[in-house]
């Protein structure tokens, strides 16, 4: 029996049927960049078989298996020609430890190992590294490259990164109550994880985030705010809150991203907002709350004024950052209007970003730093804000980078040099971790649903799965992305050596709508990584 075997980027999706290339030749990074690369293999044999890796090298190296996972509704009928595939079917994505069996060898078709390189505290120089796959008798296939390893540290991220992170579907999903200890744990684990592939800004439920839910539903109560009311006035708890800021600080969070004031699409209602009244909780705002109305502004400002003394005592005031409503369009200025003018006061001085695509919200002073979506961004660039962020979801279809599980890997970590030619000021994604329906009607499983209930392209809605034990399981796009803001750092710590036009010089005329495919960005890596080198021997 044999295997074909190949070694190919972390940029290529591997599908059990058709070859995948082209092939890797060797790996170049900085210290503590993240590293990865794939051994694609085709098991020759006539039935299905087990088979164990083995990794030579001085680097540590770890190993999972790339799990295909369904997507029923790959994308949308309207979309360009960049995607690898637009049938429904199994698709790689997941990232999993090998079992107790060893690793799959599937008859007559393609799958790939994820190998990701330890490169911190890591000294420069050339490393070799051979993988093996073993079976019954003795080794099936081996493959081998080359780690470089350039004598720099990479820089941290410069800029906030957020993945809106859903602390209720974690309490669903594994039946934990919410800030019971097992969902405080379990919320650490995946926080950890988020900090841990630089997505450093997390989202922070003081009341619970209208996001994605129906007009009229709910979702789950998980607001960090006590809440008393007494008359006319509220007294206000920040236990939960105060916890929550440290746990996400200890994991490596830098950035706290204070949940949406207004309801979503508009700002014409309340959040949820929970509070206990003589003695008995209950729903104090929400859908039928005048969100533009003087009680609940009046309710607002009381709690703004006893927050940010909070902000102050944690060391994160400048560091945090609000938000009135999400994509408001141009039918919505007169609520939007009237819910940022009943907190304006009380957020002068504090940064605040909302997602949106029409500038006129910039333009008549309602939003401070604008969060536009990259398809848009056109609209901004002449006269541009001092800070202008990007960002894209499921409507980002078409032409522009984005993360969706059938397009090519090269699609999603373009980012990281669009981000720097662009001087953007940050990036958001709404999906860590979303694992409900459309609108918030039922939750899903995301091993079986990765499409939000046939609403948006697979791979959207979340970017790490629920892990069995508490613990999220990783995807290749949660790498890629990880690696695209290396690629960010990478010429961050360029510019640092010969400037800033030169950086521009290697980027070249790429665009949000026109960027180089996996050739073109590993040639781009290559040169920034041998400039680097010789600026700094």
């Amino acid at each position: 029996m044999s295997i074909s075997s190949k070694l190919v980027t972390s940029m290529c999706k591997v599908f059990p049927t058709g070859e995948p290339g082209p092939a890797l030749s060797e790996l170049c990074a900085l210290i503590g960049e993240s590293l990865s690369f794939q051994l694609a293999y085709r098991w020759e044999g006539e039935y299905r078989a087990w088979g164990r890796v083995e990794v030579e090298s001085e680097l540590p190296v770890g190993v999972r298996t790339v799990e295909l996972v369904p997507c029923e509704y790959p994308c949308h009928p309207w979309r360009d020609e960049g995607y690898l595939r637009t049938e429904p079917g199994l698709y790689p994505d997941l990232l999993r430890e090998p079992g107790q069996f060893g690793i799959p060898l599937v008859a007559g078709q393609w799958r790939s190992l994820w190998l990701e390189v330890g490169t911190g505290g890591i000294k420069a120089g050339e490393y070799p590294v051979k993988v093996r796959i073993t079976g019954e008798d003795g080794v099936l296939c081996e493959e081998s490259t080359i780690v470089r390893i350039l004598d720099m540290e990479l820089p941290k991220l410069p800029i906030p990164h957020t993945e809106w992170f859903h602390s209720d579907c974690l309490a669903d999903y594994y039946g934990a109550e919410v800030f019971s200890e097992r969902w405080w744990e379990i919320v650490g684990n995946f926080v950890e994880t988020a900090a841990k592939r630089r997505c450093n800004m997390l989202l922070t439920p003081v009341f619970t985030p209208p996001l994605d839910t129906a007009v009229g539903g709910e979702r789950r109560t998980v607001q960090l705010i006590d809440v008393e009311v007494s008359g006319g006035s509220y007294r206000f708890g920040f236990d939960k809150f105060r916890r929550w800021v440290k746990l996400a600080l200890e994991r490596g969070i830098e950035y706290i991203e204070i949940s949406h004031l207004f309801s979503q699409w508009g700002a014409k209602a309340a959040p949820k907002v929970m509070g206990v009244e003589n003695g008995v909780e209950r729903q104090l705002f929400g859908w039928d709350t005048d969100a533009g109305g003087e009680e609940y502004g009046s309710f607002l400002r009381q709690f703004l004024q006893e927050l940010k003394p909070v902000l102050e005592e944690l060391g994160i005031s400048g560091r945090t950052y609000f938000h009135i409503s999400d994509e408001p369009t141009a039918e919505h200025m007169d609520s939007y209007r009237r819910a940022y003018e009943a907190v304006r006061e009380e957020l002068l001085g504090y940064n605040s970003m909302d997602a949106l695509s029409e500038r006129v919200y910039y333009d008549q002073g309602l939003v401070q730093q604008p969060v536009c979506a990259v398809d848009h961004l056109d609209k901004f660039l002449s006269d541009r804000p001092e800070k202008l962020w990007g960002y894209y979801c499921t409507g980002q279809a078409v032409d522009v980078p984005n993360r969706f599980i059938v397009q090519p890997g090269s699609r999603t970590r373009i980012l990281g040099a669009l981000l720097y030619k662009y001087d953007l000021a940050g990036f958001l994604q709404w999906g860590y971790n979303f694992y409900n329906s459309q609108l918030s009607l039922f939750p899903i499983d995301p091993y079986r649903v990765t499409d939000a209930g046939c609403a948006f392209p697979s791979g959207d809605p979340f970017i790490v799965y629920p892990g069995a034990d508490g613990r999220p399981e990783e995807s290749q796009r949660l790498a890629l992305m990880d690696e695209a803001m290396c690629d960010y750092c990478a010429l961050m710590a360029l510019e640092g050596l010969a400037g800033r036009e030169r950086v521009m010089e290697i980027l070249g005329d790429m665009t949000f709508k026109s960027y180089p495919d996996e050739a073109g960005l590993l040639d781009i890596r290559r040169r920034v990584n041998e400039e680097i080198k010789a600026s700094i021997k």
